[in-house]
């Protein structure tokens, strides 16, 4: 495979440059020119016909001449010739190639058709192949600057990875203003053949990186990513921004699962079970990673809050309050200490206010007291540029602590002009310094949320017993009989196939046979109309419930098949179906799963009936769910309280919804030929849950 290759892209011994240039600013000199200035210590081989001698090195005139095997190459030469040039490249032998040429899927149908053969030919020789259409790549730790990129970044254990070349070069020459070093700064362009995915994997196991961020736009293999990235996350952090995932020209869809089901919701369950941290912004990814890269991980969630000014430290309070840390408690004797250096006047409990006449002294003292705190988990230090504060000095101070601390402390700045020096400081100390209190505390949520990921227990994964050959049979009948749609008459065998709770129900065609189901059931009950054109029955009016005798349900049969005649006259009415009514106080809830392109079945949960539309109260989670998965989208959703019981209610069956969640989980991935599928409504009590209605829609072959 061509990702085995990954070390010779990485670490290679040997580098040849064709299309490399003797002319500055041609992309052939800036890559050879690159690689020479990083202080690259294997052997470069430019290759140009004219032959001759580049910046010091002998020039071989083709790709033939090149000694046999070759580690890497770096390709930048006009699209058209690029194909050939590979192909040469592996007659030599080469491992691994970085395709800089534009002018591939990104220019059209020419252009997809090209890359098409260039993927081929890498796969077929086992070459890891980066690119085309990208920026190159820069190893810091063996000097190796295969890229047309401007400036050397310095070296650092964070990775960075990204589909976009422009937003390399943006972000490259950020980080060298900001002084932020990289151990891998890689551009994958059209991802060809190696993706985020092979990068993931390759970085788990590097050990000169610690923290890997990345900008994704899209994935080709959502399943895999998930695998291969839950393995990283479990030993390092990886942060992403991802865009491109509004509902832009989504697939029009017939439930309520499919109208909401969108690829946002998908890629956001995909970092969720994978344990990616995803960044909103590009200020907020380096924030992260420079954060995970010079603090350890808080072992619980207790902030402390250190600062010479109460209003921000109450708004760093305020904020805390709404993350998912806690402001830390201090022991009696913390205070104790406290009480023999700070004035009286200052405020001993969290967040501590040591007054804005506190000197480097002041804060030294109550830093070294808080961090010896067996309570506090991490510590924020607060300076507002009050006309006594000390800010070098300060600064020098929360450094000191820093070095020989255990837990992760960061510092809050606030100002411009005068606090630059400090913070300054404390950056080249390894402390996250920031301007204002929100960045410093959404900096250590995440870490906090990243060592509970790291320490929580593996997913459990549940198997439910099913007749799968029943079900086949359900499905293949629908297929020879033309449907796409499968309703709730003929879905409810594929429920029974699967061994889910459902309600007493009977097809009537008559009035007279629905009485009889009626009485059969046992009043009340419910009459709905049973069409498989008709799949939302109250757009129709198709829904009558709480019949309590033979009178109600006959007159409900004929006004539902009527009304249903004259509103969906191309509609084929079979009758009505005859249910039980659910037990009273039972809550509706919906369940559901659409096929995503990328990751496969997008489940979802949220309040059923009519309102799930309005409320978009939902949370979703992709195939297959561990158990973990469905307890916590049950209660992720702001209804969950309504669940849970108010004015004395009784909580509903939250294990009967999980099972029911499980279930949908496994037939999504027991039938790839299911499209989409809804439960709703799924009535829910204190004993019991049972799926009063279902619906099941199947691929096309579009699909």
């Amino acid at each position: 495979m061509p990702e085995r290759n990954l070390e010779a892209l990485f670490n290679p011994g040997t580098v040849a440059v064709i299309g490399a240039s003797a002319t500055p600013g041609k992309v052939g000199h800036s890559i050879l020119s690159n690689l020479v200035e990083a202080g690259f210590q294997g052997k470069i081989f430019p290759v140009n016909p004219k032959g001759g001698e580049m910046l010091g090195l002998p020039v071989v005139p083709s790709i033939a001449e090149l000694p046999s095997p070759l580690d890497l190459a770096v390709v930048s030469i006009p699209p058209r010739h690029v194909v050939d040039a590979v192909r040469q490249l592996a007659e030599r032998k080469v491992r691994a190639v970085i395709v800089i040429t534009a002018g591939f899927k990104e220019t059209g149908r020419e252009g997809y058709y090209l890359e098409q053969e260039l993927t081929s030919i890498a796969r077929e020789n086992n070459i890891a192949l980066l690119g085309p259409n990208c920026l190159g790549l820069n190893n810091t730790a063996c000097g190796l600057n295969a890229s047309f990129a401007a400036g050397q970044p310095p070296r650092g254990n964070i990775a960075f990875f990204s589909q976009s070349g422009a937003l390399c070069t943006a972000i490259l020459d950020w980080a060298l203003g900001e002084n932020i070093g990289f151990s891998k700064f890689i551009s994958l362009g059209n991802k060809a053949v190696l993706d985020e995915s092979d990068m993931l994997e390759y970085l788990r196991d590097d050990p000169d990186t610690d923290v890997i961020i990345g900008y994704m736009e899209s994935l080709d293999d959502g399943a895999r990513f998930i695998r291969v990235a839950r393995e990283v996350t479990a030993r390092k952090p990886v942060i992403v921004i991802k865009s491109g995932t509004t509902a832009a020209g989504a697939k029009a869809a017939s439930s309520h699962t499919g109208a909401m089901a969108g690829s946002e919701q998908a890629y956001a369950a995909a970092f969720s079970q994978a344990g990616v941290m995803r960044a909103a912004d590009v200020a907020t990814l380096f924030n992260l990673a420079q954060a995970f890269s010079r603090q350890p991980l808080p072992a619980g969630p207790n902030l402390a809050i250190i600062t010479n000014s109460g209003g921000p430290g109450i708004m760093a309070a305020d904020v805390c309050e709404k993350s998912a840390l806690l402001m830390s408690p201090l022991t009696a004797s913390t205070v104790e200490r406290m009480k023999t250096f700070l004035p009286p006047f200052a405020s001993l409990y969290n967040p501590i206010d040591i007054i804005g006449d506190a000197d480097a002294v002041r804060y030294r003292q109550t830093l070294e007291a808080v961090a010896a705190d067996e309570l506090v988990n991490a510590i924020l230090v607060l300076l507002t540029p009050t006309a006594s504060a000390q800010i070098v000095e300060t600064a020098q101070a929360v450094a000191d602590v820093a070095a020989t601390c255990d837990k992760p402390i960061f510092a809050c700045f606030m100002g411009q002009k005068r606090v630059a020096p400090g913070r300054e400081l404390l950056l080249e100390a390894g402390v996250p310094c920031y301007g204002f209190p929100e960045p410093a505390i959404a900096s250590v949520e995440a870490m906090y949320r990243h060592y509970v990921w790291k320490n929580s227990p593996a997913p459990v994964e549940v198997c439910y017993r099913s007749d799968r050959g029943r079900a086949e049979r359900l499905i293949a009948s629908a297929r020879r009989s033309g449907c796409v749609e499968i309703v709730e008459f003929q879905a409810q065998e594929l429920l029974r196939a699967y061994e889910l709770p459902v309600p007493p129900t009977t097809l009537a065609r008559t009035s007279d046979e629905a009485v009889a189901a009626a009485e059969q059931i046992g009043y009340p009950v419910v009459v709905k109309i049973a069409s498989p054109q008709i799949s939302h029955k109250s757009d129709v009016g198709g829904v009558r419930v709480g019949l309590a005798d033979a009178q109600a349900v006959r007159a409900a049969f004929m006004d539902v098949t009527s009304r249903a005649q004259r509103l969906r006259k191309d509609a084929f009415i079979s009758g009505c179906l005859v249910q039980a009514m659910a037990p009273k106080g039972a809550k509706e809830v919906i369940v559901g799963f659409k096929r995503d392109p990328q990751f496969g079945p997008l489940i979802m949960f949220g309040l059923g009936g009519i309102y799930v539309e309005v409320l978009k109260d939902i949370a979703f989670r992709l195939a297959p769910l561990t158990l973990n998965d469905a307890h916590v989208m049950i209660r992720e959703i702001r209804s969950y309280p309504l669940l849970r019981g108010v004015r004395g209610e009784p909580p509903v069956d939250f294990k009967a919804i999980e099972d029911i969640l499980l279930t949908m989980s496994q037939l999504a991935l027991d039938f790839p030929d299911i499209y989409e599928a809804e439960f709703n409504p799924i009535l829910v009590s204190h004993d019991g849950a049972t799926v009063a209605d279902v619906r099941v829609t199947l691929c096309t072959h579009a699909e």
